[in-house]
């Protein structure tokens, strides 16, 4: 991102969901201190809330979450297949942060629209490069 869209107020919002407060409060600080407006939420119902009211540009989202008290089991795969149906996220570029690392869910996510897959722990630099280029304006329609 530009310095000169930042000093515009036109900062990329991304989407962070994730049960685990410590990679919350982490990713917050990592990705604002980029330069990236973060909106931060530890379950599914949030994610789905705070997508439809925040519109964020991207999104680093968990696959697997802690049963909820609403009653709706929300993980990953759901809230990715949600996202998709939002007819102004339908090229909401996604990208998988979890622990873990079976190859399936690599490629089910891969499979689903996920433009990118990460272990925890996290390799922030990785991770920043593939969200530059996601956000960025010379990316293709496809990553969009």
């Amino acid at each position: 991102m530009s310095t000169a869209s930042v000093a515009a107020g036109q900062k990329k919002k991304i989407l962070v969901v994730d049960d685990n407060p410590i990679i919350l409060k982490t990713l917050f600080m990592k990705l604002r201190g980029a330069g990236y407006e973060v909106i931060a939420a530890q379950d599914g119902a949030e994610g789905v809330a705070a997508a439809r009211k925040q519109k964020p540009d991207l999104v680093l989202l968990d696959i697997v979450f802690p049963p909820e008290v609403s009653g709706v089991p929300w993980d990953g795969f759901k809230l990715m297949t949600w996202l998709q149906r939002l007819d102004k996220s339908r090229h909401l570029p996604i990208i998988i942060i979890t622990g873990e690392m079976e190859e399936k869910q690599k490629q089910r996510a891969l499979a689903n629209g996920a433009i990118g897959f990460f272990t925890k722990p996290i390799n922030f630099d990785a991770l920043l490069d593939t969200i530059r280029v996601a956000l960025s304006d010379q990316a293709p329609a496809a990553a969009r």
